[in-house]
């Protein structure tokens, strides 16, 4: 809670004590003998306390130009009351009021805060070699041309091309895809990677402003202004219906003694018939029903595990009819397991495995290790010796005195193994033992539990498109997306290509419903900021991507994306009903209002009884069952 909500909270609290104090000794006729002057007192300071900023910003609209607002209302209804002397509608129309708006903060939530803090991404250093040897510089100080060295661990400070050294580039924190990337001479390599085993020499070929690294940060930073905020719909409504009862309210007052005739009897009973009016017209059922609705729905999705930050948001996952998604960490565990055995000849599979196991035993690389985790027992080191790790290929070990190789296509043709080789999906490791190929094993990532199923329950739900995109090749992106019945997959992209995608995606759907997304690394944080509605796996997502993130599934099941739309659709329902039900009675009291037929008790009615309806149709939004 921020210090406003806590103060505006506090406000409250103390007006409601004082309301009820003055509520029981109105009723109990304590307040008969008391001087006009100090019951309006004693009114009038609860008043001031819960509406003072209301009253101030009144006040400055008017001065700005802008009258018919929600606070004009507000204001005009309750000194309206003061007028006519029903002090405890007045005061209870604005406390009701200012709990509506704290209802509606909470479900608003925290404004989102500036996620390239939280990048992590961003280079601190580059070492550039100069004469006197390696020198510390900020990467925005480095010209194009320059030489730079990154050790083993180091991110890449800018976008450039190896000149020197052959290593492994974890691409994770930008493309989404875990599985380290070879980078030898010749080859370009970008900004915001981190170098695994190997010392590269790199020479740049871009300025930090213009590098990937950069980019990224900026379309984080951008992408938020362009994505359009759904105004409260209490400001909309009040921009036509404001200044209608307003005006309606002052002819009411005005028009009939002047066109009826009459005394002061006269005016004054019109004026009354126009205080109440403005009474009934206050939109208190409103401001607490449809924002309470809201919370409702934001209760039911947290009880599931699902963050939804505002209720804005959770009108536009309603209106959703397109879902695109990242592939790996949110379809896809992320991790590696060994998907296949295709042993040479008649070797048996458990020995095929066991060489395998052995030739990675002394690898920390996130294949070795789904291969040692298959194996599942523990190796015995003392039958390996000269261990030689070839990079960009794979191991060369001795086992058992003899030689043993796992790695791929080029360490096979290195040694003049001749092997079969793999065209399918997934990684292939070629196994080969005293100069003989044993086989392979395929290294796939895998796809997580209820991945299938939600996709089915999304089109259950009304979602008409589904869509993957993904840093991955593209045949194991299309094998993913046809296993799980995805409409469209686009494959082999960065994060500027994926936000490029959903501009497209938007675009084509404009006027057709909204566009979410589905990610959880830190290159999906600038897409998840453009969409309509974007959802950040919680468990295993990164900080920027749930920061960036519109809703939050706390434990990364996908099949709960379907489950908040259900809750969405149903919770916009409610509100439709609490809205159409408000204005309903309201406008048939302002007609009897009008006509002199409705008294204080109409009146309150129409705005606190109402309000009471509202809530508690508004409460049915926190039960959901699936």
């Amino acid at each position: 809670m921020t210090k406003k909500q806590k103060k505006m909270r506090n406000r409250i609290l103390v007006t409601l004590v004082m309301f009820v104090i003055l509520f029981v000794l109105e009723k109990a006729g304590l307040m008969e003998n008391w001087p006009r002057l100090l019951e309006f007192v004693c009114f009038v300071i609860p008043y001031i306390i819960i509406g003072y900023d209301v009253i101030r910003k009144a006040g400055k609209n008017i001065r700005n130009g802008q009258v018919f607002d929600e606070n004009f209302l507000m204001m005009i209804a309750t000194f309206a009351g003061f007028f006519i002397g029903e002090y405890t509608e007045a005061l209870a129309v604005m406390l009701f009021y200012q709990i509506g708006e704290l209802f509606q903060g909470y479900a608003v939530g925290k404004s989102r805060q500036s996620i390239a803090e939280m990048m992590s991404i961003a280079p601190e250093y580059a070492n550039l070699e100069t004469e006197d040897g390696l020198k510390e510089v900020d990467p925005d100080d480095v010209e194009i041309g320059s030489i730079l060295v990154v050790k083993p661990g180091e991110r890449i400070p800018l976008d450039g091309v190896v000149i020197e050294g052959e290593s492994f580039v974890d691409t994770a924190a930008l493309t989404g895809e875990s599985v380290p990337r070879r980078a030898s001479k010749g080859e370009g390599v970008i900004s915001g990677c981190v170098n695994g085993e190997g010392t590269l020499r790199i020479q740049t070929t871009k300025l930090y402003d213009d590098s990937t690294v950069a980019k990224i940060l900026e379309l984080v930073e951008n992408a938020s202004s362009k994505k359009a905020r759904l105004e409260n719909f209490i400001t909309r409504f009040a921009k036509y219906y404001t200044p209608v009862v307003t005006i309606g309210a002052a002819l009411l007052a005005i028009l009939p003694p002047i066109v009826l005739g009459g005394g002061a009897d006269v005016w004054f009973d019109w004026i009354k018939r126009a205080c109440i009016f403005l009474i009934v017209s206050c939109p208190c059922a409103l401001v607490i029903s449809v924002p309470l609705g809201f919370f409702g729905g934001i209760g039911a999705s947290s009880k599931l595990g699902v963050l939804v930050k505002g209720s804005n948001y959770l009108e536009a996952i309603a209106e959703m009819s397109t879902i695109v998604m990242d592939k790996t960490g949110t379809l896809t565990k992320g991790n590696f397991v060994v998907s296949n055995y295709l042993p040479a000849g008649e070797l048996k599979r458990e020995k095929l495995l066991e060489l395998a196991a052995y030739g990675e035993a002394y690898s920390n690389h996130p294949i070795a290790k789904s291969i040692l985790e298959a194996y599942g027992k523990s190796t015995d080191l003392n039958r390996l010796s000269d261990s030689k790790e070839i990079s960009g290929e794979g191991i060369e070990i001795c086992f058992d005195g003899k030689t043993l190789l796992a790695g791929n296509d080029k360490l096979m043709n290195r040694h003049g193994i001749g092997f079969e080789s793999f065209s399918g999906i997934g990684t292939a490791v070629y196994i080969a033992y005293e100069n003989t190929f044993c086989g392979t094993l395929v290294i796939s990532d895998e796809i997580k539990s209820g991945a299938e199923e939600g996709i089915q329950l999304l089109k259950s739900v009304g979602i008409k498109q589904t869509i993957m995109l993904t840093g991955d090749r593209k045949k194991t992106a299309e094998a993913v997306a046809s296993e799980l019945g995805i409409d469209t997959v686009k494959s082999e992209l960065l994060p500027g290509d994926k936000v490029d995608c959903v501009e497209s995606i938007l675009k084509e759907n404009e006027g057709k419903g909204k566009v979410g997304f589905v990610g959880d690394g830190i290159n999906d944080a600038p897409v998840l900021m453009r969409a309509d509605v974007g959802i950040a796996m919680g468990s295993l997502g990164s900080d920027a991507a749930i920061e960036a993130a519109d809703i939050v599934i706390m434990d990364d099941d996908i099949r709960k994306i379907a489950d908040v739309v259900s809750i969405a659709k149903k919770t916009l329902r409610i509100v439709k009903q609490n809205i159409w039900f408000a204005i309903g009675v309201k406008l048939l009291v302002l007609l009897l209002g009008a006509l002199g037929l409705a008294n204080m008790w109409e009146a309150v009615f129409a705005d606190v009884g109402v309000a009471v309806i509202a809530i508690l149709n508004s409460m049915r939004a926190l039960n959901y069952k699936k």
